[in-house]
């Protein structure tokens, strides 16, 4: 299979990495050290266009794909992860309406969120509800022609910043798993609605990521996505086709970590010379750029295996499933592995706030928990081989 990138591919890497170094990388350490939320990054990619690169024409996006969103997603990770994953939770939390929104639902809340004007978040982990989805307590009862919400959510990215979210709830609580569960857009200002904590995390400390708290939150019945109790497929879909943004910003991370140490290896100098000439440095880069290298082809193969399914309510096939989990694990594992032996090779250096390797180590950590731990993701293809 062949996943060339385009000219227009190329294009788009080349500006958004020069967007990148000149714009985002001088801010990433300050907004890692005062752990808010990035505005002036979401200013740079509304006058960019990046949040509309893979919604349709139609709604005012690019409609340049998945692919050319890992692209981006890939160029602004190499510099400030927290930055990257603004737009893969925007992705996240806009694919519920892709895949099961209706028209009316479409036309509504897209033209807005292509534009970043809007931003939206995906509530759907509790405190009983991580790994195993089945397992959630929010509840939404039907009441004339809206629905009442009761409930809280855990560790929901941006969730204090949107403007829409997307929650799921339970709306048949006698059936067990993951039956009778729903999907539902509930908007800022909601009545009922608040953010409970405000998480403080070892990395991506500017993206926000809190507890949203629903008391009797009301919501019309129009807003429910795709039909009551089918929400399970829209949550796994969603799933399936976002880890693979995940995967592009591991990949991000791991290249920006290692193109900064080998630059430092070839400044630094010990015993008269560069550590660079010494082959216990030399092997240690070689695998880290061997490692970067299979997985940027393992992420890049699972983009364009998805670029050409559509974003609809049809189940995916078992080969998509399998390549999608294979590139989250295997990218966020190299990320782990790399960003650590980035900080290995600046030594003390790479271990202090002054270098920007040790917040890359931090960052990295997530990608091997959030959307599906690494644990998962082998459940996940070993359930692909049956």
């Amino acid at each position: 299979m062949a996943y060339e990138l385009t000219d227009e591919q190329k294009m788009l890497q080349d500006t958004v990495a020069r967007i990148a170094k000149e714009q985002i990388a001088p801010g990433a350490e300050k907004r890692d050290e005062e752990a808010k939320f990035p505005w002036d990054v979401i200013e740079v990619m509304q006058e960019n266009g990046l949040f509309g690169v893979d919604f349709p024409e139609k709604y005012g996006g690019s409609e340049m794909g998945l692919f050319s969103l890992c692209l981006v997603i890939e160029e602004i990770a190499k510099v400030c992860a927290s930055s990257a994953v603004i737009l893969l939770v925007h992705e996240l939390g806009t694919t519920p309406i892709f895949i099961a929104g209706n028209g009316e639902q479409k036309d509504k809340y897209l033209p807005k969120l292509a534009t970043g004007e809007h931003l939206i978040a995906f509530a759907l982990t509790e405190p009983n509800a991580g790994s195993d989805v089945s397992g959630i307590r929010t509840n939404a009862v039907k009441d004339g022609d809206s629905y009442v919400i009761n409930g809280s959510k855990i560790f929901i990215s941006h969730a204090d910043v949107a403007d829409v979210i997307c929650v799921a709830a339970k709306t048949d609580t006698s059936v067990p798993g993951h039956k009778g569960i729903s999907m539902f857009i509930v908007e800022k200002g909601a009545p009922g609605l608040s953010i409970g904590k405000h998480e403080n995390k070892l990395g991506l400390r500017a993206s926000q990521t809190v507890e949203v708290i629903l008391e009797d939150v009301r919501v019309p019945a129009a807003n429910i996505l795709g039909e009551e109790g089918k929400g399970f497929p829209i949550i796994m879909k969603t799933l399936d086709l976002t880890r693979i943004p995940v995967a592009a910003q591991a990949l991000g991370i791991s290249q920006g970590a290692t193109d900064y140490a080998i630059q430092y290896t070839k400044e630094r100098k010990q015993f008269g010379k560069p550590i660079f000439s010494f082959q216990g440095i030399q092997w240690m880069i070689a695998d880290m750029v061997t490692q970067i290298e299979a997985a940027r082809q393992i992420v890049y193969k699972a983009a364009s295996v998805f670029e050409k399914i559509p974003k609809d309510m049809e189940r995916l096939p078992k080969e998509a499933i399998r390549y999608s989990a294979i590139a989250k694990l295997f990218a966020a594992e190299t990320a782990m592995k790399v960003t650590t032996d980035a900080v290995q090779l600046l030594g003390g250096y790479g271990y202090v706030k002054d270098y920007p390797v040790e917040r890359m180590m931090r960052d990295a950590k997530i990608t091997q928990i959030y959307e599906g731990t690494s644990q998962i993701q082998k459940i996940v293809i070993a359930s692909t081989l049956k």
